[in-house]
């Protein structure tokens, strides 16, 4: 049997990094990939790509395959396993290393892979590749606020296996959290002789929003008072992500205070709340009647010292 130079066919050096391996793979594999291009022998480039890349994305067969390169062989010449190599032919390795009865993802490997790391693709017929699942892909989508609260429908826009820019609409469920993951099925890689196409992972983020700030399920908001509505009491509009909603302001409030609005922050198996932090804002002394209620409200509370 002939022997493969997988780092040749990879267009790669020996010393090639985990990276450049995997960004030489994806060219090459977009490129020859059967259902985009029908051109005589790609498939067979298409399959010995793969099979450099199942090797050589291994650590543990990187080794064992670097080992065997270092007696001197080239593509094209004739291979024999060398003593020391196990049952030849049957799965065996060098020593420290069997990868007899490994998953190799269903590919069509040639008989020099075989020979160095056992039957890897039982059940080959007639020389076609069995069908092999497409790799996931994962992306990231940034969502409103307001979206993650209610749910709702967005488009994405990212490129292929094949590279080709394609646009989906995503369904947002109602109080999804930031970091969680949407899977779409079948929006991956392209699978491989009749094989299902991978799926999209979608891992969501949340924009900052200038009227709430998130915290798990709770949300929390700030809320502007006037003096008496803060000394008496009183009964207010809030914004919520729901709607405006009316709270109770106890009498005595004072800035910095928080308050809880329960059930209204994200839905979800446990909805989380609303807290909300008030702030006392005062008119200004701009006018002489403005001016002269100041000054009776000050002499109104002679011994009120607020730094004391």
């Amino acid at each position: 049997m002939e022997f493969k130079d997988y780092y040749d066919i990879l267009g790669v050096k020996p010393d090639a990094s985990d990276a450049d391996i995997k960004s030489a793979y994806r060219k090459l594999a977009r490129k020859y990939h059967p259902d985009k291009n029908k051109e005589s022998g790609a498939e067979e480039r298409f399959k010995a790509v793969n099979e450099a890349h199942e090797v050589l994305k291994d650590k543990e067969k990187r080794r064992a395959y670097d080992e065997v390169r270092a007696g001197g062989y080239r593509a094209g010449d004739q291979f024999r396993p060398p003593p020391g190599w196990g049952n030849a032919g049957g799965g065996g390795g060098p020593q420290g290393f069997d990868f007899r009865g490994g998953n190799f993802g269903g590919a069509d490997f040639s008989d020099f892979f075989e020979s160095l790391f056992g039957q890897a693709a039982a059940g080959r017929g007639g020389g076609h590749a069995r069908a092999q699942r497409g790799q996931d892909v994962t992306a990231h989508i940034d969502v409103d606020l307001d979206m993650a609260y209610a749910g709702g429908k967005t488009r994405v826009s990212l490129a292929d296996g094949q590279g080709d820019a394609k646009v989906l609409e995503v369904k947002i469920p109602a109080g999804i959290l930031p970091g969680q993951v949407i899977r779409l099925g079948g929006q991956g890689h392209p699978g491989f002789g009749g094989g299902p196409a991978g799926d999209l992972l979608l891992e969501v983020g949340v924009r900052p929003d200038a009227r709430f700030k998130l915290d798990g399920h709770n949300i929390s908001s700030t809320l502007a008072i006037t003096p008496w509505e803060a000394a008496l009491g009183a009964t207010v509009d809030v914004p919520t992500l729901g709607g405006t909603v009316q709270m109770s302001i106890p009498a005595g409030s004072q800035s910095g205070r928080k308050l809880r609005l329960k059930g209204r922050g994200l839905p979800g198996k446990h909805p989380g709340d609303q807290l909300v932090t008030l702030e006392i804002h005062a008119p200004a002394a701009d006018s002489d009647e403005a001016k002269a209620a100041y000054t009776a409200f000050r002499d109104a509370f002679p011994d009120f010292q607020p730094r004391t």
